[in-house]
């Protein structure tokens, strides 16, 4: 039964990130490509500076905070006796720290289109590093909670397709 609980659980996780980078590449490309075409005609209007700083801003503190928050939680997984809820708090922050950067994604698309400073190509750029070091594996899931050789066996044996 736990067995069944743990691919569930790693499953929907696994399919949340897919779908949260799925939404964000392509939204990014089509403005970075719309933004590169010198077709671009600012019906728009051009952002204040200030508000370009402010919104680079805020998207590199949530960067910080989603990393932060992540680790905590981590940490937190060590005081769980049982591997089910270990795994149930790593696909807690996991979501956790996807969101938010689906949110620092779409920051920097908003902010590229109504500005077209490259700092938030260099955001999106830093958003998607995020995204490839957080997507759920069974290898990175045994490494960031120290799990036993027995545990490591199974969640390779979960994260296989049923």
């Amino acid at each position: 039964m736990e067995k069944e609980e743990l691919r569930t659980i790693y499953h929907r996780t696994e399919r949340l990130t897919v779908v949260v980078l799925l939404l964000s590449l392509p939204a990014f490309g089509m403005v970075y490509l719309y933004q590169q075409s010198g077709r671009f005609t600012h019906t728009l209007p051009l952002l204040p500076t200030w508000t370009q700083y402010l919104l680079l801003g805020a998207g590199f503190l949530l960067l910080i905070l989603q990393y932060g928050l992540f680790h905590q939680k981590i940490r937190q997984s060590f005081q769980q006796e049982s591997l089910l809820e270990r795994v149930g708090l790593y696909a807690t922050a996991t979501r956790q720290r996807f969101l938010i950067l689906f949110l620092v994604s779409m920051i920097s698309t908003a902010g590229l289109y109504w500005s077209g400073s490259p700092g938030f190509v260099f955001l999106f750029a830093l958003t998607l590093v995020f995204f490839s070091l957080g997507k759920p594996s069974p290898d990175r899931m045994v490494r960031l909670m120290k799990l036993k050789k027995e545990d490591r066996e199974l969640l390779t044996e979960i994260s296989r397709p049923a």
